[in-house]
């Protein structure tokens, strides 16, 4: 009868390799190994047949540094909530306008842009919103 593979005996696929290059790229970038050591560990990783083999490349170092969040747009208090729902208002609007002054242009021709006279102006305003700091994440 077979004996069960140990977890540290199990192979690794390409994925898992890219999951720990990743990390050792975070760990460089956090000043935890230099660019030889770096470059070693790699090519450590992608010669790794199994688990045990991706452990020892890391054991040495602590937790790696998890990866970056999604960055955010908007923050999470009352002006960021106000931000999306004004941007996604200004989207809205434009757009139709965008679409009606495209089927006017198709049919009718030589249309001039007037849908920009009603989309530039409050972009303008959410633009330099945003920019003074209004709805933007504090980091």
């Amino acid at each position: 009868m077979n004996e069960p593979v140990r977890p540290a005996d199990l192979r690794v696929s390409d994925a898992e390799r890219s999951s720990v290059q990743a990390g050792l790229q975070r760990a460089h970038d956090a000043g935890q190994l230099d660019l030889q050591e770096f470059d070693e560990r790699v090519q450590a990783v992608w010669a790794a047949r199994t688990r045990g083999d991706l452990q020892r490349v890391t054991a040495d170092l602590p937790a790696l540094p998890p990866p970056p969040g999604p960055r955010r747009a908007f923050s999470d208090d009352d002006a960021g909530t106000a931000m999306k729902v004004l941007l996604i208002i200004w989207l809205c609007i434009s757009l139709v306008n965008l679409v009606v002054w495209g089927i006017l242009e198709l049919t009718v021709g030589g249309i001039h842009p007037w849908w920009l006279y009603v989309a530039a102006p409050p972009g303008a305003v959410l633009g330099t919103l945003y920019a003074i700091g209004i709805g933007r994440p504090k980091s």
